[in-house]
């Protein structure tokens, strides 16, 4: 196995929150995570499919245009478009892959979060590789507590998810119960708790170690793949 192979920077597609943007989403990780973590990852942020049907939260803070991976009746009871997003994401990474992970923030997570099960199950990703971990920040379960079931998305959580994951979970996050919800559906779980509310963490220094570890562990997965999985790349 060469040493290139050795020192490939895992591939993720990024995907930001509801009525933001992969501009914004790359803003806001490029300067609160340190080069440090940044330079051993090859991000690609890519924008929903849908153009913001109401007004942004960020409005204040960033410039339009803002998206949404798709959209939800109040109360989260029923969902439109979701279908189509799961369609828009494929055929994104189909053109622009192959993939190795997936980060997603807020409507981006909880969205990351229930692929590798719809993909399990035939219902999502089923022309792309496998996702092999997910980092997931301010996220939750889109069938659970207080949100509605996507008829895709039904029995994304029914079995364990074996997919390796990070998870950031803010202590004034008004999504923290569904996050800690989120975090026991998975086998293997990295938690990263911060003080921050709804948002991207700055990582201090322990948390960055916590992500380098998670990284390098990443990186040693993809190139320990056999060549035959490898070639499908």
């Amino acid at each position: 196995m060469s040493s290139e192979t050795k020192q490939r920077n895992p591939r993720i597609l990024c995907l930001h929150g509801f009525r933001t943007s992969g501009l914004i989403l790359r803003s806001l990780i490029t300067s609160k995570w340190p080069d440090t973590v940044l330079r051993n990852l090859d991000l690609d942020f890519l924008d929903g499919p849908f153009p913001a049907t109401g007004k942004s939260d960020i409005e204040r803070f960033y410039d339009p245009p803002y998206y949404e991976w798709y959209q939800a009746s109040k109360g989260f009871r029923e969902y439109r478009n979701f279908e189509e997003c799961l369609d828009y994401v494929e055929d994104y990474m189909i053109k622009h892959g192959p993939f190795d992970g997936l980060l997603g923030f807020s409507q981006g997570a909880f969205l990351s979060a229930a692929l590798p099960g719809m993909q399990e199950q035939g219902k999502a990703l089923t022309k792309v590789p496998k996702v092999k971990f997910l980092v997931l920040i301010s996220g939750g379960k889109i069938p659970g507590l207080r949100f509605g079931q996507p008829e895709a998305a039904v029995g994304a959580f029914s079995s364990p998810v074996r997919c390796p994951s990070l998870h950031f979970i803010g202590e004034r996050d008004f999504l923290k119960t569904e996050g800690e919800v989120l975090v026991e559906s998975f086998v293997e779980p990295v938690v990263i708790r911060h003080t921050s509310g709804h948002t991207i963490p700055k990582l201090e220094a322990e948390a960055e170690e916590t992500v380098l570890s998670f990284f390098q562990r990443i990186r040693k997965m993809l190139s320990d793949e056999p060549s035959s999985v490898r070639s499908l790349m």
